[in-house]
């Protein structure tokens, strides 16, 4: 087990270690990006990476606090379905309107594998393997389908 400020520094050592293999990397429009940061520019949808003690994840989180604009921006998600998926090479679940580790409603396109720990560092390399991919091919398929919301701005 290990103390919660050991566990803090642990999760801080990987996304600093993760943030700085994929650095070097531009975004799709060829730009230095923030990828474990990643803004999407579109209030309420956000890229989500999160790594814990038994699984990881990858997601687009869509939190408006209305569950009526959520719905209408996974069905905007859900109109550009064939091109994430072609983008990302492989499918993910789509849940609409389910709770986040708060308890708030939002609703989630993502890919999750386990068993894998932030906290092994034999885990390290598997995580920053799932990851990176997926963070660069969203930025892909974001950069093209982001017009596809200008209207619910």
């Amino acid at each position: 087990m290990y103390t919660r400020e050991q566990a803090s520094q642990l999760r801080q050592a990987f996304w600093t270690t993760f943030g700085q293999y994929i650095a070097p990397h531009l975004s799709a429009e060829g730009l230095r990006t923030n990828w474990v940061n990643y803004k999407t520019g579109l209030p309420g949808v956000a890229f989500k990476m999160d790594a814990d003690k038994k699984s990881a994840s990858i997601a687009i989180e869509i939190n408006h606090a209305d569950p009526e604009l959520q719905e209408l921006f996974f069905e905007q998600f859900v109109a550009l379905k064939t091109l994430l998926h072609e983008t990302l090479e492989e499918e993910w679940e789509w849940a609409l309107h389910t709770t986040d580790e708060y308890g708030r409603t939002v609703s989630r396109i993502y890919k999750e594998i386990s068993p894998v720990s932030v906290f092994n560092k034999d885990d390290w390399p598997t995580l920053i393997s799932f990851f990176k991919p997926r963070i660069i091919a969203l930025d892909a398929f974001w950069s093209d389908a982001q017009y596809s919301f200008d209207a619910l701005r």
